[in-house]
């Protein structure tokens, strides 16, 4: 029997249970803050492993429900009506997919990671915000500042303090996250890889379970299938409709860009099979494809639940595909448990999932490694996402960083110049501007180099490279190092671009 089972099971099958313990609080809670019924982020969670899974291109990334894409889907809710998700996510799959077969994965990298990450700070506050309404025993307003607004008169609320509704859901989701909090501080090694999110939510639901707390729990259907809403034809038609077609192009745009970003993290994090991006890209299509013909969640490829995969050992996709055959069983066969919920236990897991998505500590590398404006996009990117909307936020952050570089394109075009020496070495010459608006080719110039070999990238003749090509040299520096081969920079003590590639590279 031993012989037809695969070998990295040992590793997979228990690392697929930690994923499950991380993403099935996630799956619904994700769902909650989107405003649909939790039901329909689990559906997602299935979909992305058994699915997706099986088709990725980045094998140990796991794909589910993003809380980056929460904000966007209640304001398409709120906007179209929950029975145009489905048809959104059919088109924005198809998108998708065809960036895949078109190759344009690695365009999706040329994205600033000022602007990415400025968009999920952005949409990490608003999350908060509107999760602080969940915690209070309020209902989330529909604007991400009348959500801020909100906060005072909701803790006013509260005083004098007087056993009610509010204060029995301020228990269970102050109880969330207290427990996150201090497991996440002090678990003992030996229990790293129990997720902190999946003990706050035993936490509060304990807490809820012996007082009796009179608070809102999680509503599950008894059956999987009853979850499942397939667009009908009427739905479907209106996909011509302009601002439908805008909702579909946003959410595959940041999707992927999601995705992607995370799968080159994913990377960093182990020693296996490199991702394919443009095969991750078609693989998150189909996925989202089927979520909208299921009625679910849109899914993306999502760091907290693929680090917790690598952590816990996992070394082939086996992993990923188990993970939702337990999201499966679970749904199936304890709906009774989840029911216990309570919805403030997951209001309190998304506020700490949405305070992490604000990551000072990226601004203050941006500021510490790059200079003032990328720090400064970041930062109208957070401002404008909170105070307008996503797709402003973002343009308005991608123009920033075209503001940035547009100067130099004009003069000094990127040119790449690749020597084979002697030694047996390469050497790889940059002369030019290196902006993310050329990342493409240089991602395909230094991942052309043969393997193994000792690299001299030289960037001396650099008249200004941005951050975006900064970063993604040094992670690719890092990758070829970790692989045993030897990369050398060379450039001018004082290089004329203004920042020295080698503090990017930590040499």
């Amino acid at each position: 029997m031993a012989r037809f089972l695969p070998s990295s099971l040992a590793r997979d099958l228990p690392a697929s249970i930690v994923v499950v313990l991380v993403a099935l609080p996630l799956c619904m809670g994700i769902a909650v803050a989107s405003g649909v019924p939790a039901e329909k982020g689990l559906v997602t969670g299935i979909i992305g492993g058994l699915v997706v899974g099986l088709l990725a291109g980045s094998p140990l990334q796991v794909s589910g429900p993003a809380a980056g894409l929460a904000v966007i889907v209640f304001q398409l809710v709120q906007d179209f009506g929950l029975a145009m998700l489905g048809p959104i996510l059919v088109l924005a799959g198809l998108l998708q997919l065809g960036a895949g077969v078109l190759r344009l994965g690695k365009w999706f990298r040329a994205i600033s990671p000022a602007v990415v990450h400025g968009m999920l700070a952005g949409i990490g506050v608003l999350i908060v915000a509107a999760q602080l309404q969940v915690l209070f025993g309020r209902t989330p307003l529909p604007d991400g500042l009348q959500n801020l607004a909100a906060i005072p008169a909701a803790l006013l609320g509260l005083l004098p303090l007087q056993w009610s509704s509010a204060t029995a859901a301020v228990l269970a989701g102050g109880a969330t996250i207290l427990a996150m909090v201090l497991w996440e501080r002090l678990r003992p090694r030996s229990l790293r890889l129990v997720p902190g999110a999946l003990v706050g939510v035993v936490a509060g639901t304990t807490l809820a379970v012996i007082l009796a707390l009179p608070v809102q729990r999680v509503d599950v259907p008894d059956a999987i299938l009853a979850s499942i809403s397939v667009p009908t034809m009427a739905d479907l038609s209106r996909l011509g409709e302009s601002g439908i077609l805008a909702a579909a192009l946003v959410i595959a745009v940041i999707a992927s860009a999601e995705t992607l970003l995370s799968a080159a993290a994913v990377d960093r994090m182990h020693d296996g099979v490199r991702t394919d991006y443009d095969r991750e890209l078609s693989a998150q299509g189909v996925g989202n494809l089927l979520c909208g013909l299921a009625g679910a969640l849109p899914m993306t490829g999502v760091i907290v639940r693929s680090s917790a995969n690598v952590q816990a050992g996992a070394v082939t996709r086996l992993s990923t595909i188990l993970h939702g055959a337990w999201i499966l069983a679970a749904v199936a066969l304890l709906p009774w448990l989840l029911r216990e919920v309570p919805m403030a236990s997951l209001a309190g897991v998304l506020v700490v999932t949405g305070w992490r998505l604000v990551s000072l500590k990226h601004v203050r590398e941006l500021l510490h490694r790059h200079g003032v404006l990328p720090a400064a996009i970041w930062a109208a990117t957070v401002v404008m996402v909170v105070a307008t909307d996503l797709l402003t936020g973002v343009l308005v952050g991608l123009a920033l960083s075209l503001l940035e570089v547009v100067p130099h394109l004009r003069r000094m075009p990127l040119r790449i110049r690749r020597r084979d020496l002697p030694s047996g070495e390469t050497e790889l010459r940059l002369e030019g501007a290196a902006t993310f608006l050329q990342l493409p080719a240089l991602l395909r110039a230094l991942e052309a180099l043969p393997p193994g070999t000792t690299v001299r990238l030289d960037a001396g003749g650099l008249a200004q490279i941005d951050h975006t090509s900064m970063e993604m040299i040094a992670d690719w520096a890092e990758r070829r190092t970790a692989s045993g081969a030897r990369v050398e920079l060379h450039e001018p003590p004082a290089p004329p671009h203004g920042q020295r590639l080698a503090a990017a590279l930590g040499a």
